[in-house]
């Protein structure tokens, strides 16, 4: 687990997370008001709002990057605890198709599981095996 998460606020605009997104390499941002996760804000939330629909076949393109995240996050998300296995984890990745995990004690955000993080374990684990 990472401890020192990057967040954002619900008040971000799109185009400050497209900044974020290519500067920081993530796949997600948790969303907070203060310690508190309120969502989480994915770079496929983020293609979501500029995809073709029936009533806009057109993207304004200015207009959907002065939206804010609040318009656009996932405000239920897969989260786990600190006592979380790392099996159940990889189950939640996979079942799921998710490639981070916020980490949550009691409503307030304590890191996060990447892919990665998950990568090392299991070579830690493992390691003694070659």
């Amino acid at each position: 687990m990472t401890r020192s998460v990057k967040t954002v606020t619900r008040d971000l605009t799109m185009r400050a997370l497209l900044l974020l997104f290519e500067r920081d390499d993530f796949n997600a941002y948790p969303v907070v008001e203060g310690a508190y996760a309120v969502g989480l804000m994915t770079k496929l939330d983020f293609l979501k709002c500029f995809a073709f629909s029936p009533a806009q076949m057109v993207p304004r393109y200015d207009d959907l990057m002065n939206k804010v995240v609040a318009d656009v996050m996932s405000p239920t998300f897969i989260y786990v605890g600190e006592a979380t296995k790392l099996t159940r984890v990889l189950q939640l990745m996979v079942e799921h198709r998710v490639r981070s995990i916020p980490v949550i004690d009691a409503e307030r955000l304590v890191g996060i599981v990447s892919r990665e993080d998950v990568m090392r374990s299991l070579k830690r684990c493992t390691s003694g095996d070659e």
